[in-house]
């Protein structure tokens, strides 16, 4: 009986293909009678469409006055208008087949839609309602403000918030940025009339761009569109004098006592810059590099070598108008100071030497394929374009993005890591029991130790 010869298997990983190019459908863009800016995506795949109406004002436009308004306008703006109630609304999603979300944050408050393209004129329909004709019912008002005092209670015991919170008002000091949340005395002090205030004030066509992507023709989409927003009032949103962000110099330690805790939530940060900044795409690779992906270095050392945490973290976050670089990881309370440590010593070993070639390939082909996979659906496209518009980026910027990436070098790497990972003058906050924690903390800075409510103790 013959034997099968069998070949044998390769040790080796078979190289990566070649990156496959990304095709991107034209964009149609237009201005409506009413003067909304639109942008339209056709994407003939699947028979369905995502749209997306993003007004320019967030909570941080009344962070002064009532922090977190901007956020309970746009939950309560789906419960009614002065021609639907809230049951009629939901029942008419329901037909249509259709995924309706609101939502606000610092920056920009959403109505985002997505259904059947079939029926895209109705739902075009509810959209202009509820961004011109919402009636806030006051029943519905009541029980939306009870739901966020509740969060805002779950929140004073949840150690990333309390941290988020505080290297915030610690990065941005009197500057809207800095507030994240309400208190619950701040929810309690919400009436009615501000959220129609500010609804009137900021939802208006001059402050708002939509977005549509799916299986449409542009041009019958953009009169569908017309129709539906025609007489939508006008209006600018007043404007806002805003502080500068308080200058930084040298670490800080910024306890939050966190009663009984047995582990630790620590949060490192510095001022960065914005997604307009020509820093942004060098900053975004060096992040990758330090801790940004699963295969970072932050993630090898205190995760895979020390065995401190599950899921430590780095990020350049971009706001609009100012940007923050951060470190994030929830340790052990016996290990904050060896976390630290480690964190540090990754911080200043990225400012000090050029990465190698290897490891430089690996981050940009993830960027590089990250940025492709986000592409493959209706909701990644609209979201990609979303930052494109709401940050004023160029025109070409989602269609250069992989090449710029792929042009980065060791030497922008360095460059970024040296301007915008300040290890001298990071500003530390961990959030835990301050007799399990406080003298760990104090190797790394004078401490200020405050408690859940943001109060200094």
């Amino acid at each position: 009986m013959a034997t099968e010869t069998v070949a044998p298997i390769s040790p080796l990983t078979p190289p990566l293909e070649k990156e496959r190019p990304v095709v991107w459908p034209a964009r149609k863009a237009a201005k409506l009678s009413c003067g909304l800016q639109v942008v339209l995506v056709e994407q003939h795949r699947i028979p369905k469409l995502t749209i997306q109406l993003l007004f320019r004002s967030g909570n941080s436009a009344v962070a002064a006055a009532s922090p977190g308004l901007a956020d309970m306008t746009a939950t309560v703006v789906r419960t009614g208008t002065a021609t639907r109630t809230g049951r009629q609304i939901e029942e008419e999603l329901r037909r249509l087949g259709a995924d309706l979300s609101t939502g606000a944050g610092a920056d920009s408050s959403a109505i985002s839609l997505g259904g059947l393209a079939e029926f895209s004129r109705e739902i075009l329909a509810l959209l202009a309602d509820l961004a011109s004709h919402a009636n806030f019912p006051a029943d519905e008002f009541a029980r939306e403000r009870r739901n966020a005092l509740e969060s805002v209670r779950i929140e004073r015991a949840t150690p990333g918030f309390l941290a988020g919170e505080r290297l915030r008002k610690t990065l941005f000091g009197a500057h809207p940025y800095a507030v994240v949340a309400p208190t619950e005395a701040q929810v309690e002090a919400y009436r009615l009339e501000q959220l129609a205030d500010f609804y009137r004030a900021h939802y208006t066509p001059e402050n708002a761009i939509l977005i549509a992507v799916g299986d449409f023709s542009a041009p019958g989409l953009i009169a569908q569109m017309d129709e539906a927003f025609r007489g939508w009032p006008a209006g600018q949103p007043p404007w806002q004098p805003e502080a500068a962000p308080p200058e930084i110099r040298g670490r800080r330690v910024h306890l939050v006592h966190l009663p009984g805790s047995v582990q630790t939530q620590i949060l490192i940060g510095n001022h960065a810059i914005t997604r307009k900044h020509p820093d942004w795409l060098p900053l975004t690779l060096a992040n990758s590099i330090y801790g940004g992906a699963f295969h970072s270095r932050l993630v090898a050392n205190i995760r895979e070598q020390k065995g401190y945490t599950y899921s430590p973290r780095s990020g350049a976050n971009a706001l609009r108008r100012l940007g923050y670089f951060s470190v994030s990881a929830a340790v052990r309370n016996e290990v904050v100071a060896a976390t630290l440590t480690e964190i540090f010593y990754e911080l200043d070993r990225i400012r000090a030497l050029p990465v190698g070639a290897e490891e430089l390939a690996d981050a940009l082909a993830y960027l590089s394929g990250v940025f492709s996979l986000g592409l493959a659906t209706q909701d990644g496209l609209a979201g990609q374009l979303v930052t494109l518009y709401l940050n004023e980026l160029p025109d070409d910027y989602l269609e250069t993005y992989r090449e710029k990436i792929r042009a980065l070098t060791a030497e922008d790497v360095l460059a970024a890591a040296r301007k915008y990972f300040d290890s001298a003058n990071a500003q530390i906050v961990v959030v835990g029991d301050a007799a399990q924690i406080a003298a760990q903390a104090a190797l790394f800075g004078e401490v200020d130790t405050y408690d859940a409510q943001g109060q200094r103790i």
